[in-house]
């Protein structure tokens, strides 16, 4: 199956118009919109927070993203029932413009029929909204079945509240990751996708500037069977144990769990956390590393929170418009940056480097001024060597483009911390400078 163009990769990537016609005519054929979107071209609404479109790609490009997926691209591995794998890569457009993305890798057999997988994609890439990792694409190409979503670079929930190194996350910021995410199921539901598949403090991301955001990932299916659950069954919704089935009530059981993570910095299954507290003060479960710096009637709203959401029977537990109205008022510090509860640098666009001004010779070139040209090579006592088997001029002039340009692609790449490509490309710009300076003089 061939792969669409993105929007913003608009005459970068691989198109297959009578394939994306399909895509585009199943897309007519669901009625339902993003609600924080605008139309984009090739491929579903891009969000109002500058998520792109939702298109097809090529897997050559994501092979070039991720160097050919490479294990060095990997972020996460997970499941042993439906084992994936997510690699980090970098796609450019045509105008020199680099973006991030996360690509979730299937097994060959998690998806057989490719037009299963292609739809149930396209379901999920309607949704746009600043409380998710959205996703932004996918591709079919033989036995490949391939994810794109945007790319989180803060890490985890589960690294900042389980595995930190510099600082545990503070009371406020946790409370506003309960709200984020209960924010997220929230629009998910209301757009109709209420199901998310194995909810928990992985599958909670850190975005640029330190907001958490929920994975789209957990939106679509482990497999076509819908079964798959890959985290331990201590933490499995009960009903999941008796019919192997996630529902939009199991969704907010593990909701529940990660209200638990978040109260005690520890992983701990429901059963044993609810054990604990039973009859005791709520100062038992929660997180040592607070060092107390929390309010009490705060956490005990949590708790008595994911209390509900841990009820056995599924009727009994809220939904998700309850998970917002209860935690929407908990908000203390609602003006103070995520970046700087996170205790992580501000996300900031690196500035412009400088450019060095072109020479004269290099000014009329870049400008294709002839003229000036010819004036600088009388000036500098150029003439024709009859005879000769010198560079013509036409090649001259494209090799001084040559020089520039990689000069041009050396400094960004320099800019990005790429050094390997920038190296290249500079001793490419010494090399025509040597040989531009050995003809010259």
């Amino acid at each position: 199956m061939g792969c669409c163009e993105s929007t913003f990769l608009k005459g970068h990537l691989s198109v297959d118009t009578k394939n994306r016609h399909h895509h585009q005519q199943n897309h007519r054929n669901h009625p339902t919109q993003p609600s924080n979107g605008t139309e984009g071209s090739g491929g579903l609404a891009a969000g109002s927070d500058g998520a792109p479109a939702f298109a097809e790609f090529s897997l050559a490009d994501l092979r070039a993203a991720t160097n050919n997926f490479s294990s060095d691209f990997i972020v996460s591995e997970s499941g042993e029932k439906a084992p994936n794998v997510v690699y980090k890569g970098r796609l450019q457009d045509g105008n020199d413009n680099r973006r991030w993305i996360a690509v979730k890798k299937f097994t060959k057999h998690a998806w057989p029929d490719p037009k299963q997988f292609a739809d149930e994609a396209w379901g999920v890439g309607k949704l746009r909204h600043k409380r998710l990792a959205n996703l932004i694409g996918y591709c079919c190409d033989g036995d490949e079945r391939l994810l794109v979503a945007e790319y989180m670079p803060n890490d985890t929930l589960a690294k900042h509240l389980f595995h930190w190194e510099n600082q545990t996350i503070e009371w406020a910021m946790r409370l506003r990751v309960a709200l984020y995410i209960a924010e997220a199921l929230d629009y998910c539901s209301s757009e109709g996708r209420p199901l998310y598949h194995d909810l928990n403090a992985y599958r909670v991301l850190f975005d640029e500037n330190g907001d958490p955001r929920l994975s789209c990932f957990g939106l679509m299916k482990n497999s076509r069977d819908g079964k798959s659950y890959s985290t331990n069954l201590a933490y499995t919704p009960p009903e999941y144990l008796r019919n192997g089935r996630v529902t939009p009530e199991s969704v907010i059981f593990s909701f529940g769990t990660v209200l638990l993570d978040l109260l005690s910095g520890k992983h701990i299954p429901p059963s044993h956390a609810l054990d604990m507290i039973r009859g005791k003060n709520i100062l038992h479960l929660m997180d040592s590393h607070l060092e107390g710096n929390f309010s009490s009637e705060e956490a005990t709203v949590v708790f008595d929170l994911a209390s509900r959401c841990l009820q056995y029977e599924p009727r009994e537990r809220p939904n998700t418009k309850d998970l917002v109205s209860t935690l929407a008022p908990l908000q203390n510090r609602p003006d103070v940056p995520s970046y700087v509860m996170l205790g992580i640098p501000r996300h900031e666009e690196a500035p412009p480097t400088p450019q060095h001004p072109l020479s004269p010779m290099g000014d009329a070139c870049s400008r294709m001024d002839l003229t000036a040209i010819h004036q600088i090579l009388v000036m500098t006592h150029y003439k024709d060597d009859e005879g000769t088997n010198e560079l013509s001029f036409q090649e001259w002039t494209q090799q001084m483009r040559d020089m520039l340009e990689a000069r041009k692609r050396g400094d960004v790449a320099f800019r990005e911390k790429e050094f390997k490509t920038a190296v290249d490309c500079y001793s490419q710009f010494h090399l025509q400078e040597c040989r531009y300076k050995s003809w010259w003089f």
